[in-house]
């Protein structure tokens, strides 16, 4: 999925213009980011639910030399489907 789809569904719902649809696909995501970033979690009733987990830091490989690889602790986004998505699918 990516924002151009978002953006074609949108503007396909509501009968405006493929502009206003994507400052509107544009916004969703942005608003997701922003609810992510401050509250840790973002919830869509019936789809799923979206949390920020840390990561720790941790000792990796190169693929390409073999050599060990310091990663620095991190944050990542972890997405659970809600029962009436794993039905749906």
């Amino acid at each position: 999925m990516s924002k151009a789809f978002i953006a074609a569904v949108l503007q396909d719902s509501l009968n405006c213009t493929g502009v206003a649809a994507g400052k509107a696909a544009n916004d969703l995501i942005d608003a997701i980011v922003a609810t992510l970033h401050e509250e840790g979690g973002f919830t869509l009733p019936s789809f799923g639910t979206f949390t920020v987990h840390k990561t720790k830091a941790r000792k990796a490989l190169n693929p390409r030399t073999g050599a060990a690889v310091k990663v620095k602790a991190g944050k990542t986004v972890r997405f659970k489907a809600s029962p009436n998505l794993k039905k749906a699918v």
